[in-house]
């Protein structure tokens, strides 16, 4: 099997992202090479042939365009498979590449096993195995999902993609958000609230808690789609990705998209019913416990301090 590894480039630098893209390939076996619209001054650190397309020239974001030199890649390579990260670039560019390969598409893939894509359903309460029965494939990466256990090394070889391509979405540049509510990534510690709290009124519980141990208080995805908690505190691929020196997960089971968005924390505490839930893993500690009973008595004993 051969893969091409889609990296990304935003904004004039590399995204770190590539390196989840390696991880995956060295657990789907097979050779593999890499492709980048971006600049000669940011390149991965990758020990494989990289085409590199220059971003000036082909425009950090162009999809008719960028569809066109994948292509071109694909059949250069004979390759099998075409990876991109489960972001708006790869959301955006992986049915276009899938539909003119006439290929399959498997999105959001959390694991691999015995060569087989796994990927979420049901919410993440559940995983699938996905058999590819279409003689090429195109798939996306759940962020976090991968990731090399030490920092990539190695030099590329890189092959200059050139061509006179023009698409017809005209790429203008990057457009922040509006800032608002909490920033929980400037949070030494963070209190966050899963499911597993069991009702809105709880909430106040582990914004107690953030309180008394002088940090913040976020929530997990369900949380915040039941509007138990606001958006801007929601920790995860889609909300907000935390480093904190402690960070407290109140009945939160460990869903890929949620340890994403907190995994880097120098500390974790997990509080949860279910001693096999999969945040136990992630954990340095695992506090199996009625949350409901001793969140508020951990409170109180730090208030008493």
């Amino acid at each position: 099997m051969k893969i091409i590894l889609v990296a990304e480039y935003r904004d004039g630098k590399l995204l770190a992202s590539f390196n989840e893209l390696m991880d995956f390939a060295d657990k789907m076996g097979g050779e593999n090479v890499m492709f980048l619209v971006g600049g000669d001054n940011d390149l991965p650190k990758y020990d494989g042939k990289l085409y590199l397309a220059d971003a000036g020239t082909f425009g950090e974001y162009s999809p008719d365009v960028h569809k066109q030199l994948i292509l071109d890649i694909v059949e250069k390579e004979q390759a099998d498979m075409v990876a991109f990260c489960h972001s708006s670039y790869g959301w955006d560019l992986a049915p276009r590449v899938a539909f003119a390969l006439k290929a399959a598409q498997v999105s959001e893939i959390v694991e691999i096993v015995d060569g087989v894509p796994v990927v979420p359903v049901c919410n993440a309460k559940l995983r699938r195995d996905v058999q590819i029965k279409t003689k090429r494939s195109v798939v996306t990466l759940q962020a976090g999902a991968f990731g090399l256990p030490e920092e990539p090394a190695g030099t590329p070889t890189i092959e200059k993609v050139e061509g006179d391509l023009a698409g017809r979405v005209q790429f203008t540049g990057y457009e922040q958000p509006e800032s608002g509510g909490v920033d929980l990534g400037k949070a030494r510690i963070v209190v966050s609230a899963g499911r597993g709290i069991g009702k809105p009124e709880n909430v106040e519980m582990i914004a107690n808690l953030a309180q008394a141990l002088g940090g913040e208080y976020g929530a997990s995805r369900p949380v915040v789609d039941s509007e138990w908690v606001e958006h801007n505190r929601q920790v995860g691929t889609t909300g907000q990705t935390v480093a904190p020196k402690l960070y407290v997960a109140c009945g939160i089971s460990g869903a890929i998209q949620h340890l994403a968005g907190m995994k880097k924390s120098e500390f974790i505490v997990a509080v949860n019913t279910d001693k096999d839930a999969p945040i136990g893993e992630a954990a340095d500690v695992l506090v199996v416990a009625d949350l409901k009973e001793f969140v508020p008595l951990l409170t109180e004993k730090i208030q008493s301090l």
